[in-house]
């Protein structure tokens, strides 16, 4: 089946050149082929649109009414892909990027009125989850992912190269329960699980590379840092969570970190993740660019302000 769009591009040029011949040299096709775009037409419209003779074309009637048709539609058709692939090349547009809850409300909203004056074209919206999001049915631009990242067909840029896990408590829990110093003291204190953790929340591994698995119990399990980091401020049990979600409350002293006999994991990295494309539009690679340019050097849980 003839596509229609090219046959509106034969017939317009056919209209103007006054000749199937010449429409069929600019748009690079066989002068049979350019007829057959036309027949398609007439025959599907049941009307002739040209009166043809040996030397040139004349609209007829009807002609000249789907002419200006045409032109308006394929001008509205040359315009939407020229929005669509300006994006590739100037920032704009709207991007949607997901982070999770805690690391996206403190350290990835707080950047974005710079990288809003940067690319003023771009607007964002932001969506905020600890669950893993499906970048493709959920329709997102961008994401940012912690930790190891699985197999998939998603391309990433690492901003952050890892993250360590620290074991923290209240001084003034530890002043009550006292103090843990090696992995099978834990069993003997309150230990606050994270619903969403691949190990599940009652288990904690340590060792760099997490080889050490350790059972633990606890009052509480949440699916996220933050609230896991107001419970143990407060005095009610263990953590054990990545230095970026608890460095504030180490840096003013809600939290003291708790070395035990063997290391704490190391997370993974700080990921952005986006759809599989050769080429990703220009306000996804702008806000990549920008966030490895703003994690490239102190990184902001490394000095928190408390």
């Amino acid at each position: 089946m003839l596509d229609r769009v090219t046959g509106m591009r034969v017939f317009v040029r056919a209209a103007s050149a006054g000749s199937l011949s010449a429409a069929a040299r600019h748009l690079d096709m066989s002068p049979a082929m350019a007829t057959k775009h036309v027949d398609a037409l007439e025959s599907r419209l049941g009307v002739k649109l040209f009166h043809r003779s040996t030397r040139r074309l004349t609209l007829t009637a009807a002609g000249a009414d789907y002419l200006e048709a045409c032109q308006r539609i394929l001008l509205e058709i040359d315009e939407a892909e020229a929005s669509v692939a300006s994006q590739r090349v100037e920032a704009k547009g709207l991007l949607r990027m997901n982070v999770p809850l805690s690391f996206g409300t403190r350290y990835i909203a707080p950047l974005l009125p710079a990288f809003s004056r940067r690319h003023p074209e771009v607007s964002i919206e932001l969506g905020f989850t600890d669950s893993q999001v499906d970048l493709i049915d959920g329709n997102w631009d961008l994401a940012v992912r912690i930790g190891r990242l699985d197999d998939s067909p998603l391309q990433a840029r690492r901003l952050v190269a890892d993250c360590p896990m620290l074991l923290c408590a209240s001084p003034a829990y530890l002043a009550e329960r006292g103090t843990p110093r090696r992995t099978g003291d834990l069993a003997e204190h309150n230990c606050m699980g994270y619903s969403l953790s691949s190990m599940g929340p009652r288990e904690w591994a340590f060792g760099r590379a997490g080889e050490i698995r350790v059972p633990i119990s606890g009052n509480l399990i949440a699916n996220n840092g933050a609230a896991l980091v107001a419970a143990a401020a407060g005095g009610m049990g263990l953590i054990y969570q990545p230095h970026f979600i608890v460095s504030a409350s180490l840096a003013r002293g809600a939290l003291v970190t708790l070395p035990l006999d063997v290391e704490p994991m190391r997370l993974g990295g700080v990921y952005a993740v986006y759809p599989p494309d050769r080429r990703p539009p220009a306000k996804v690679r702008a806000m990549i660019e920008y966030l490895v340019e703003a994690f490239s050097g102190e990184l902001p849980w490394d000095n928190p302000r408390g």
